[in-house]
């Protein structure tokens, strides 16, 4: 119990000065404490509606946004409050989030495949949409054993999801697969720079036919350093604490697809991204998207 308090319930009985000297506090910091109850009050009240407010929040992005995130999404419904409240408050009142759990082995290189050199060297950004990507392999567990996989495509500019794809199986198909969704969300992507790690399936010849028939050069990250393609390996990282929550597993394939596929779209058009100005990457790139110097024509 708070001393202040212990004595405040015991005055009427025993006195404050005797209380006081019981407790070891000084009376004036107890008529000081006393004066400001209702100030304290206030605070409290504010503090356990903001942790409404917050939890309402994240209940809405389904338990994933931190302090930051949840300050932009109270910030866009007209709540001002500082990051580092909404931080103190969660704290608090015990908002958590979410904690990734096991890794299984998604790249196996192949000793024998010609690699690619190195052309992002850790810099992941770009002047502008559709001129530098990087992409990776990652698992969803499904059961008690079963696995999907799940490969990406991602704009270092507006790191928009820009292709995708998911399969049972770790086949060089599965990164084609990802890298035709992103030739057809850009409508070409000739002249960009793919980076990777040195998997088999992006080492392989397939791989690399797609990448030359789409006017994509290859890069690669160096063998065993995860820092090298540090943006896709966060991405993974994020993807399966959100989706996962904490749960070992998926339940079923079905679930798995239909949880990734829910995930993916709001990624790109609800989430918001630190780097990005709290934007998702979709209003990021609407945002940024030149405008016409020329008028229309008119009709």
């Amino acid at each position: 119990m708070n001393r202040f308090q212990f004595v405040a319930d015991h005055q009427a009985r025993y006195g404050v000065k005797r209380l006081c000297q019981l407790v070891g506090v000084a009376r004036s910091s107890f008529y000081y404490w006393k004066a400001t109850a209702p100030d304290r009050a206030a605070r409290e009240a504010a503090d356990a509606a903001l942790a409404v407010r917050i939890r309402a929040v994240r209940a809405a992005h389904d338990g994933t946004y931190g302090a930051p995130r949840v300050t932009a999404e109270l910030h866009d419904e007209g709540v001002l409050v500082n990051p580092k409240k909404v931080a103190r408050v969660m704290r608090r009142y015990r908002i958590r989030g979410l904690r990734l759990r096991r890794r299984v082995q998604t790249t196996i290189p192949d000793p024998a495949a010609v690699k690619a050199p190195d052309l992002i060297k850790r810099d992941f950004t770009a002047a502008a949409i559709n001129q530098r990507y990087v992409g990776d392999i990652t698992y969803l567990p499904v059961g008690d054993h079963g696995f999907l996989y799940l490969a990406t495509v991602i704009d270092l500019h507006s790191r928009r999801l820009a292709g995708w794809a998911i399969a049972d199986h770790m086949r060089t198909d599965l990164v084609v697969d990802a890298l035709t969704a992103a030739a057809r969300t850009r409508g070409s992507l000739d002249g960009a720079i793919f980076h990777s790690d040195h998997g088999a399936q992006y080492t392989s010849k397939a791989f690399a036919a797609a990448c030359a028939a789409a006017g994509v050069r290859q890069s690669m990250s160096k063998v065993g350093s995860s820092a090298d393609n540090a943006l896709a390996e966060s991405f993974n990282a994020t993807f399966k604490r959100e989706t996962l929550q904490g749960r070992r597993a998926f339940t079923d394939e079905r679930e798995a697809r239909l949880t990734a596929f829910r995930w993916l779209h709001r990624y790109n058009t609800v989430r918001r991204h630190s780097r990005l100005g709290q934007q998702s990457p979709i209003t990021y790139e609407n945002s940024t998207r030149p405008t016409p110097t020329t008028l229309a024509p008119a009709a």
